[in-house]
């Protein structure tokens, strides 16, 4: 598959809580992602990570320009706004409390981005294919009260694999999981991937969790946000406990932590940064 999203100087301002002017929260970031792969996007809480990936994906909050300067381009021509090949999945899942499984898989082929680009044999192909690949398919018909919150997770990501999207960009979709049933998603998402490989920009506060699964680890700084590390991984996987404890990966560990240990930003300019 070919597929490129590039940044190319992108700065973003949001008028400063006080009344006083503007903060600069990114300052000037370029990049460049060519090719079917995991990128990890860390940085240090309110850096603005929420707000770059929803530019990647051409989400732009009403009222609010977004880059208020550069561009993001998708395969090399610029992107303003909600984008065909493009998916996000949150930490929130948002599955739809009086709909079944089955029926939040099928959600988005209601809608006018999505419900004409495939034939109705098709889209039924592809959900029970999304249902069988996050191991569901004996749950279609409960409601998402009836299940527990990793399965909830699962539900967000077959409706997002069901649209086969070039680039999928999630943010700390395994965030709110226990220990084990984030561990278990991440083994899931590389297995989806490497079944069905497309680009994935995956934001994460979790340092592990970025060097489990990324091909690529992409850290901002503290704002005005820059790229501070970018750091290429191995393609082996999975990446066993004897691997994250090696000298290598040790000494990446502690690089990356000491960016996401610099000083946080007040509360009210971190909440419009990842809004």
């Amino acid at each position: 598959m070919s597929v490129s999203l590039e940044l190319r100087d992108i700065v973003q301002r949001y008028p400063a809580p006080d009344g006083s002017g503007d903060v600069t929260i990114v300052g000037g970031i370029s990049l460049s992602l060519d090719r079917p792969s995991i990128n990890m996007l860390l940085g240090p809480s309110g850096c603005g990570k929420s707000t770059l990936l929803r530019m990647m994906g051409g989400v732009r909050p009403y009222g609010m320009r977004t880059p208020t300067s550069g561009e993001v381009l998708i395969d090399g021509a610029p992107c303003h706004a909600e984008h065909d090949d493009v998916v996000m999945v949150f930490q929130t899942y948002s599955n739809r409390p009086d709909l079944t499984v089955e029926q939040n898989i099928a959600l988005p082929f209601k809608l006018k981005l999505w419900r004409d680009r495939v034939s109705a044999a098709e889209r039924a192909e592809r959900i029970a294919w999304a249902m069988d690949r996050v191991g569901l398919s004996d749950r279609a018909a409960n409601l998402p009260r009836q299940l527990s919150g990793g399965q909830n997770q699962r539900v967000a990501l077959a409706r997002a694999l069901a649209l086969k999207p070039r680039i999928l960009l999630m943010d700390e979709p395994f965030g709110a999981l226990d220990a084990q049933t984030r561990s278990e998603m991440q083994l899931l998402l590389i297995k989806l991937w490497e079944e069905q490989q497309c680009l994935v920009v995956f934001v994460t506060h979790d340092v592990e969790e970025a060097l489990v699964l990324g091909d690529r680890i992409l850290v901002l700084s503290t704002r005005p946000a820059a790229l501070a590390l970018d750091l290429e991984l191995p393609d082996h996987r999975p990446r066993d406990e004897l691997w994250l404890r090696s000298t290598r990966v040790l000494n990446m560990e502690k690089d990356i932590r000491a960016v996401l240990a610099q000083r946080a930003v007040p509360d009210a300019v971190q909440s419009a940064a990842d809004a």
